[in-house]
């Protein structure tokens, strides 16, 4: 089993790969397209602006790779954090930005009238997971896992939807087809978090 994190110079790499190396599976950090296609799954993860994280991907022409991973080889991706909002169709982060549009989600930041209300949306929080979950297997309904973020995803998809309360419902994760999301850190969410990378590398191909 190899799993490709997806290169493009805005990722927190380190805590993903021990994450992984802690369930015994091993991981290549690349932007290389043949690395990329003969991976088993493949990991979008991602700190920082949307914008030019886009900006990154377009340039190193991730975007046309990480499609054809999805539509025509049916490697098994998850985006992570800003990962999970980059497969989405748009962001207002740092002006209004089209994603890769693999998911139909779109990308706005917080904004609550109490100036009490703290953003970024930051630690351990709740997840209603979806109903016959594959990401979830094994994991207790509404378990917490690790959230640090601004700028949240909505969506109109009513199947395979987790979501998180900060004040406001929003998707915490997603999960159609060979394509999942996850808002929060799995890496950084502890058992659960480990349980849910597992279950995502133990998907049938």
């Amino acid at each position: 089993m190899k799993v490709a994190i997806i290169d493009y110079g805005m990722g927190n790499i380190y805590s993903i790969q021990s994450a992984l190396s802690f369930i015994g599976v091993e991981s290549e950090y690349t932007n290389i397209k043949e690395n990329i296609f003969k991976s088993d799954r493949i990991i979008l993860p991602g700190v920082g602006s949307f914008r030019k994280a886009m900006q990154q991907i377009q340039f190193l022409e991730l975007d046309r790779i990480i499609k054809e991973a999805v539509y025509e080889r049916n490697i098994p991706v998850l985006g992570i954090c800003l990962g999970m909002q980059l497969l989405g169709n748009s962001s207002t982060e740092d002006g209004y930005t089209e994603g890769l549009g693999i998911f139909n989600g779109i990308v706005t930041k917080f904004n609550f009238e109490d100036p009490g209300i703290k953003v970024p949306h930051v630690g351990f929080n709740c997840v209603n997971n979806p109903s016959d979950s594959v990401l979830y297997k094994d994991i207790s309904e509404n378990s917490d896992f690790y959230f640090v973020h601004s700028y949240k995803m909505s969506s109109t998809e009513t199947s395979g939807i987790g979501y998180c309360n900060y004040v406001m419902n929003f998707v915490a994760s997603f999960e159609q087809r060979r394509v999942f999301g996850t808002q929060f850190h799995p890496e950084k969410s502890q058992t659960n978090g480990l349980r849910l990378l597992k279950n995502f590398i133990d998907l049938a191909r």
